[in-house]
């Protein structure tokens, strides 16, 4: 569709309407939606303002059909048609403005809001939302969380809103409920920290608004669709640190060796990792979980996945993860190379433990790796070290060699000696990227 066609052609009208009908509209949404010659809406939407429509127009059930109403617009305005689409509250708001104007254009359409169910459901309760964080789990069946679950998750967004913020505004669905909400608190551990609040059909003659529920009660309680939740900490918000925890701070397996990374090796380790805000981790030969624990947390909108072929250091790490508070991390109990083709490709990859597969895990992560990323190993022994160190000069792969050998204060009678650590060898490689020539594409049909 060219810009000279859609001087001649209507734009469809994306309507906000609520659950009261006709008084939610104003006058020139009123006006479009009567003279509309096709209406597209949920069902629900449809039935309840049918009264209003021209008795001629054509009405279109968009329920489990978002795909083709790019398609129904486009067929529609090149015959000629006006065109309106209802959608709840504000369609820019977590709605579907956004979804058509990325596969329309936004010359396409016209968008008039209404209230958001969200700012509606602060109102009843008189709370300011200017600081909220808007969150929606409007889409498919989620299913119950379990913890570790990963990106794909239909609630792993919404829990990664809810440890960062102190007050969120939520929009459900029938089947991502209120009270599925509130297990997923219990099962992390968050339920004393929030109360909840649910508006249930909002301007509609049922209207009914829960406050100050607990999450404990809320987890067991059913609650009338549709309805909006409302969250806020009661508990003042962790503020924890990033980098560099103590090894204490670690469960370790005792009275063996207790494997874990050491404090100032994890951190040069993680450093040398490069990671990002959004970076995708592998921690193979997790021991502890201290460095993948960490890179959790310094990759706040990524994720981390960890293997441990050792059980009893996996249930260690499944500890240490739900001590810390931290959700953006899956923990696979098995030894590497298997279940790593389920994983995404990484940007960074830390290896602790190689379960005698270290030749191979090297060249299957350089082939995984994404253009720019880092592969980071920590080695105690020569055997192991020579045996990186010849596989990358194989692979033809740019590599650097790191000795740590730090030394820490203890106590000999009133004075205090230097007790050397072991030293450990950082072997370093990076994937050397790809340049990429940028295409511009013209917005158009």
């Amino acid at each position: 569709m060219n810009s000279e066609t859609l001087n001649v052609i209507e734009k469809c009208r994306i309507i906000g309407v609520l659950d009261d009908g006709a008084a939610s509209l104003g006058r020139a949404a009123l006006a479009h939606l009567q003279r509309a010659q096709l209406v597209i809406g949920g069902s629900r939407t449809l039935e309840l303002f049918a009264p209003l429509m021209d008795r001629a127009a054509i009405q279109r059930d968009l329920t489990g059909a978002m795909t083709q109403v790019p398609e129904w617009i486009r067929a529609a305005q090149a015959d000629g048609r006006r065109v309106v689409l209802l959608a709840t509250g504000d369609p820019l708001c977590h709605g579907i403005a956004a979804y058509l104007a990325s596969r329309l254009c936004i010359e396409a359409i016209e968008v008039l809001p209404n209230v958001s169910t969200l700012q509606l459901a602060c109102a009843r309760l008189g709370l300011p939302w200017q600081d909220m964080k808007f969150s929606s789990v409007h889409s498919k069946d989620a299913g119950d969380w379990i913890e570790g679950s990963e990106p794909g998750h239909g609630l792993y967004a919404l829990l990664r809103d809810i440890r960062q913020n102190d007050r969120l505004a939520i929009l459900t669905s029938p089947d991502n409920t209120p009270d599925r909400i509130a297990r997923m608190l219990m099962t992390e551990g968050l339920a004393d920290d929030f109360q909840m609040a649910v508006a249930e059909r909002l301007c509609q003659p049922e209207e009914r608004v829960l406050s100050g529920i607990t999450i404990q009660a809320a987890a067991q309680m059913p609650f009338v669709d549709p309805n909006v939740l409302l969250l806020w900490r009661t508990a003042p918000r962790p503020s924890p640190v990033l980098l560099g925890l103590p090894d204490t701070s670690y469960l370790q397996r005792y009275p063996e060796k207790g494997l874990i990374t050491k404090n100032e090796v994890r951190v040069v380790s993680l450093a040398r990792m490069q990671l990002r805000a959004n970076s995708v981790v592998w921690d193979i030969g997790a021991g502890s979980g201290s460095v993948g624990l960490e890179a959790a947390r310094l990759c706040s909108q990524g994720h981390v996945y960890a293997i441990e072929k050792n059980v009893d250091d996996s249930a260690i790490v499944r500890n240490n993860r739900k001590a810390l508070g931290i959700s953006n991390h899956t923990l696979v109990h098995g030894k590497a190379p298997e279940g790593l083709q389920h994983w995404p490709d990484p940007d960074a990859v830390f290896i602790g433990g190689s379960g005698g597969e270290l030749a191979d895990l090297i060249r299957l992560i350089l082939q995984r790796m994404k253009p720019g990323g880092w592969l980071v190993m920590n080695f105690v022994t020569l055997e192991n070290l020579s045996a990186a160190v010849e596989t990358l000069k194989a692979l033809g792969v740019a590599w650097d060699v790191l000795q740590l050998q730090a030394s820490r204060s203890k106590p000999i009678l009133h004075m205090n000696r230097m007790a050397a650590e072991n030293p450990v060898w950082l072997v370093c490689a990076q994937k050397v990227a790809v340049q990429k020539i940028a295409k511009t594409e013209k917005c158009d049909d």
